[in-house]
């Protein structure tokens, strides 16, 4: 299944609800579930998943590029928003979501256009209304660090109580 074009492609309140969290991201790369339309436009989709670790694979393409020619922080943050969101989402029980509260971002380095890039991941802690996690972004083909993130999210459970 490609990723959602439209708003009535993605995914409604019952079909999220009616999984786990883990179930939901490995739909999403399995095809089951349309990916949502940011990893289309800024050319990034979830790769891998497993409980409490997820990782988005990507290039940023000539138009996330800042006017200094290389890419735009904003690209960093959303693919290590998108691995770090989901991984907390791996965590989450059948019936429960999770929001990105905040998150940070660390550049260690520019990334130049066109060099592929691994973004992992890993939740460090869940409770019953937050979580967080971490992330780093690699090269794919050098190995290098290219940032690091962090982020906590909001769990909550729609219907409850």
């Amino acid at each position: 299944m490609p990723h959602a074009t439209t708003l009535s492609d993605l995914p409604d309140r019952a079909t999220l609800l009616a999984r786990s969290g883990l179930q939901f991201v490995e739909d999403m790369i399995a095809g089951r579930l349309p990916w949502p339309p940011i990893g289309h436009t800024l050319n990034f989709a979830p790769a891998e998943a497993a409980r409490g670790r997820v990782v988005f694979e990507g290039t940023a393409t000539f138009d996330a590029m800042n006017p200094m020619g290389v890419v735009h922080g904003g690209w960093y943050g959303a693919i290590l928003d998108s691995c770090m969101g989901c991984a907390v989402m791996t965590e989450l029980a059948q019936g429960e979501i999770s929001t990105t509260l905040e998150f940070k971002v660390n550049i260690a380095r520019a990334l130049s256009p066109d060099c592929p890039v691994r973004a992992t991941g890993l939740v460090q802690q869940k409770g019953g209304t937050t979580a967080v996690a971490t992330g780093e972004l690699r090269g794919i083909e050098d190995g290098r660090l290219y940032a690091t993130g962090s982020t906590t999210c909001l769990v909550t459970r729609p219907g409850a109580g």
